[in-house]
């Protein structure tokens, strides 16, 4: 009877959790702090480009989460039928690829007002080439009229509004069409295939045909296979309060500057397809800068993850090895002279030099760390602060935080804090501090800004 009972105690609290989870709505995900979003990884709605994560999904996201006072956490994910499934388990709040308000699934989830409009156009070749200098060109019949899509095979992202349309217009025009999804490939890449010649047609939205076309010469996308629609996100069905306060969100920004700038930005502006096509763009080039393979080479000598390094040198000098600040630091690293010379950096301009001596100061900065802190995803945060302020300036706010009862182990919402108000004369005049004044504010940047660029780099770059 004992068993049953805690049996029977163990799976109602485990139902109630899940409930917790799948029932969260606005006030929930307040409580938590963050909006964690599935978005889908293409040129437009979200790469990184020289290190700095951009895209139009990614900026209007960001905006939304500081209207919110949210923590966005960002997954990526293609596959349109995991999406949905994830939306409605609650392991993610929110939908933000570029989704055709429908019908269709109505049932399932909830779409937000509009951010956008625009319609689904084919993707074909106007050409195909017969030699390597791309000068023997040899023309195709273009597809202009909707019923000479009869018989023709056409792919399209799983689960997509593309596979409904197209089910639909082969309706309309009373006759067969092919239309085969494919999971884990999202539409710019099914764009890329057709330019290649790997498969004929696909179907996309016309904004992002409109950029791909400027890198795809051979590209013809004039052929409209619906009407305008509705470009939108999705929640749960029982996330009411979430909704209402994106719609209302939406339908203000849409009308302000700044949405018109975002959307210039990724879909008319042609200046930025040198962003999309450069080889310092993770979907292109592969790279987060020219310095991969040093960062990768000198960071297996730590147990850090190199992607992690990378989003500090970021941090310190965009990738720029001539940096130097106020202060003097120098470098990828933006070494101080007396670091410098205590790890055996001779020329702080040399890349190598520069990110070996970094990376001797985090070894150095991690191994004082290690009694006071065991756990090591949490001490990574205490190491970045010490590099950015120095050790001693973190000791202290570890120090004020035990003093008042909060966790000197734990950094998020216990030691930050602290360490954020170092400034305060109420803190640093504390008998417990040893180093005095902090300008703690920028630490405490220093840290989320890292922490979050290297999620990004995470969810792109491979380790």
């Amino acid at each position: 009877m004992i068993f049953s009972a805690c049996k029977f105690s163990t799976e109602k609290r485990l139902n109630t959790q899940q409930s917790e989870i799948i029932n969260r709505d606005l006030d929930r995900i307040k409580e938590i702090g963050k909006l964690r979003v599935v978005i889908d990884y293409n040129s437009t709605n979200y790469f990184i480009y020289k290190g700095k994560p951009m895209g139009y999904q990614l900026e209007l996201l960001q905006e939304l989460c500081n209207y919110l006072s949210l923590k966005l956490e960002v997954s990526v994910s293609n596959d349109m039928g995991k999406n949905y499934e994830d939306l409605n388990k609650g392991v993610i709040d929110l939908i933000a690829t570029n989704l055709a308000i429908t019908k269709e699934r109505d049932n399932e989830i909830s779409f937000t007002e509009p951010h956008c409009f625009t319609r689904q156009v084919l993707i074909q070749r106007k050409y195909e080439v017969n030699n390597n200098d791309g000068q023997n060109k040899v023309f195709n019949e273009i597809i202009r009229n909707q019923l000479e899509l009869a018989g023709k095979t056409i792919y399209v992202q799983n689960q997509s509004a593309y596979y409904y349309r197209l089910k639909n217009l082969a309706n309309e025009i009373g006759d067969s069409i092919n239309v085969i999804e494919i999971p884990d490939y999202e539409a710019e890449q099914l764009i890329g295939l057709v330019a290649a010649g790997e498969i004929d047609y696909t179907v996309c939205d016309e904004n992002l045909a409109l950029v791909n076309q400027n890198f795809y010469p051979n590209l013809d996308i004039e052929t409209a296979i619906s009407f305008p629609q509705k470009i939108g996100w999705a929640v749960r069905k029982n996330a009411p309060q979430l909704l209402d306060i994106i719609n209302n969100w939406l339908i203000s920004f849409r009308k302000s500057a700044r949405y018109n700038i975002i959307y210039k930005k990724y879909f008319l502006n042609k200046r930025s397809i040198h962003i999309i096509d450069s080889g310092f763009n993770s979907l292109k080039g592969g790279q987060v800068s020219i310095y991969d393979d040093i960062i990768k080479n000198e960071s297996s000598q730590f147990e850090w993850d190199w992607r992690l390094i990378a989003a500090l040198i970021y941090q310190e000098s965009r990738f720029i090895p001539t940096a130097e600040s106020w202060a003097g630091a120098q470098g990828l690293m933006q070494l101080m002279p007396e670091t410098a010379n205590l790890f055996g950096v001779q020329n702080v301009n040399s890349p190598k030099e520069n990110i070996r001596g970094g990376i001797k100061f985090l070894k150095w900065l991690d191994k004082r760390m290690q009694p006071r802190i065991e756990d090591p995803s949490e001490r990574i945060k205490f190491v970045l602060a010490s590099y950015n302020v120095g050790i001693g300036h973190v000791l202290d706010a570890m120090s004020l935080a035990e003093k008042n009862g909060k966790n000197p182990k734990i950094w998020e919402n216990n030691v930050d804090y602290y360490l954020l108000h170092k400034s305060n004369p109420e803190f640093f005049n504390d008998p417990v501090v040893k180093f005095g004044y902090c300008r703690g504010e920028e630490p405490y940047q220093y840290v989320k800004e890292i922490l979050e660029r290297y999620e990004h780099y995470k969810n792109v770059m491979n380790q």
